[in-house]
């Protein structure tokens, strides 16, 4: 700049930070935007999850919103969500609670459980995992039908004994190749019923709640599904 007069270095250094500040704010705005159409997809692809779980339940609230956190042992972790389904009084006949199954093959594998009122299984569908590709994310709905086998079951059907995969003498399957990964997952949605018996009447006699809806991680198919 030599040569030039304060003024126009003054001007020059002026409009230099102009363009960075402008050009910051860019950078946040697209950030901001980012992040909000992700959250909305995460949002829209937890409603479909919840609403897929609790299928023909007669329900009239909007469970995505209507939640609580639990921790316990058996769940795999703490403060871990939970969503409710309730009637036209107010009467909780459906929830799906979250879980970890910390045994994974290639580590958490994060469920979703769906029950009624009776304990009996609505569903289960897994929210997170790194399990091997072709091999143990065929727990994923979109890979196999092997998750919807919960589907009905409750505790005592099968027998406690037979929670697990018929490698070790349980009523079910495993994949060819891959035993660990649904033995994890089937040991998960057992505890997960464990968990509801012994906690039933407190579960069934939470108050409606519209906090801030919590959402699940996505697996990499509902990314792909729900990126615009």
């Amino acid at each position: 700049m030599t040569g030039l007069k304060p003024r126009d270095i003054a001007i020059t250094t002026a409009l230099l930070a102009a363009f960075a500040g402008a050009g910051t704010g860019l950078v946040a705005l697209v950030q901001s935007g980012t992040e909000a159409r992700i959250e909305a997809n995460r949002m829209e692809v937890n409603r479909q999850r919840i609403a897929d779980l609790l299928g023909e339940l007669d329900y009239v609230n909007e469970p995505v919103t209507d939640t609580t956190t639990l921790s316990h042992d058996d769940l795999g972790g703490t403060n871990l969500p939970a969503w409710f389904a309730r009637d036209a009084d107010d009467n909780v006949i459906g929830v799906v609670v979250s879980a970890i199954a910390p045994d994974g093959y290639s580590g958490d594998i994060h469920l979703l459980v769906g029950i009624d009122r009776e304990g009996e299984l609505l569903g289960v569908r897994v929210s997170e995992h790194r399990e091997t590709p072709g091999l143990g994310d065929a727990i994923e709905a979109g890979r196999s039908d092997w998750i919807h086998a919960f589907e009905g079951r409750r505790l005592g059907d099968p027998p406690r004994d037979e929670w697990t995969v018929r490698r070790d003498g349980g009523a079910f399957d495993q994949f060819t190749g891959a035993t660990i990964t649904p033995r994890a997952v089937v040991h998960a949605v057992r505890r997960s019923l464990e968990y509801f018996e012994a906690h039933r009447e407190e579960l069934l006699a939470t108050e409606p709640g519209e906090g801030a809806a919590v959402t699940e991680p996505l697996t990499p198919d509902d990314d792909q599904e729900t990126t615009p």
